[in-house]
């Protein structure tokens, strides 16, 4: 069998076997809380189809039961993700309630959601409680950001950046860290990090006076609305193949999933967030975090999946 073919039919599982990595946990050390799906953006690289439409999300018992969790086992980070987390509507109190407990709490914004009344009261309580902003941002401009995510985003984004920027966030010296990511908008992988990074830092501040501290660039997880894009537009299988081609080894001892556990918004566990979406459970069978007594231990074996590729194309998901 020639190398290409080889590498078309290679599990992930048996990939990273081959290259002699092992796919199991290190020390847990990070906690990501899935709030839900609700969303007020539609985007189109989405792997959880998160949207308007949507109206799954954390209630108070499982955010108290999240809250627990992080006393008992103080974990170096606290990760709030989503869907779009500000739409949660106890949000307040979650953030309230791990910011103690944690050295490192980081959410994850849409930055539209950061709009209205209700987004300047969470601006400035993420400011009180010097919370990590890891701000999605598509592209450094307005055509490729809209692709992905609909008319009239880019402005938007725009302005949230700035209304955090004139809090403190992002800004040179500041201890409020506020970073962006970038996915691709097409069948297509990210540019490398560091040159996406001085591209946006340049983009951004001459044209918008904008600053942030650090750019993550990503690639797109072939599942969920991306995945159906991909198989609409023909283009699945050439980007699959782009994944395996693109494989790092040197990413794989980096993987959130090593040393990361995922609660979603019911409070089951998971490796990661990607499988969440595939309700592929930590362990291999459904948990409720509010059973933890311990965390998973070194050596704890990892679902690997096709998907997965993704997570170890260039710098990876770290």
């Amino acid at each position: 069998m020639d190398e290409a073919k080889q590498r078309r039919e290679e599990g992930f599982g048996e990939c990273v076997a081959r290259h002699g990595l092992p796919l199991t946990r290190e020390r847990t050390t990070a906690l990501q809380v899935n709030l839900g799906l609700a969303c007020d953006l539609a985007c189109g690289h989405c792997h959880l189809e998160a949207g308007p439409t949507r109206g799954e999300m954390m209630t108070r018992p499982v955010m108290e039961e999240v809250i627990a969790c992080a006393r008992r086992f103080r974990f170096d980070s606290i990760d709030l993700t989503g869907g779009a987390p500000e739409l949660v509507p106890e949000l307040p109190h979650l953030v309230r309630g791990v910011a103690p407990e944690t050295p490192r709490l980081i959410v994850r914004t849409n930055l539209v959601s950061l709009e209205g009344e209700r987004g300047e009261e969470l601006s400035q309580l993420y400011r009180e409680l010097k919370v990590v902003l890891v701000a999605s941002l598509p592209a450094a401009n307005q055509a490729q950001t809209e692709a992905q995510r609909g008319a009239g985003v880019w402005e938007r984004s725009i302005r949230a950046l700035k209304r955090l920027n004139a809090l403190g966030y992002g800004v040179p010296g500041s201890p409020l860290e506020l970073d962006l990511v970038s996915n691709p908008s097409g069948a297509f992988l990210p540019p490398p990090q560091l040159q996406a990074q001085e591209k946006f830092r340049r983009d951004l501040g001459r044209r918008h006076g904008v600053s942030f501290h650090n750019l993550y660039t990503f690639a797109n997880v072939p599942l969920g609305r991306f995945r159906r894009f991909l198989e609409r537009s023909g283009n699945l299988e050439s980007y699959l193949e782009k994944l395996r081609a693109g494989f790092n080894p040197c990413a794989v001892a980096g993987l959130m999933c090593r040393s990361q556990l995922c609660v979603d918004w019911r409070g089951r566990l998971y490796d990661c967030d990607f499988h969440l979406s595939q309700g592929l459970f930590q362990g291999g069978g459904e948990r409720l975090i509010s059973s933890l007594t311990e965390l998973p231990p070194p050596g704890t074996p990892i679902a690997a999946a096709d998907h997965c590729y993704a997570c170890t194309v260039g710098a990876g998901f770290t």
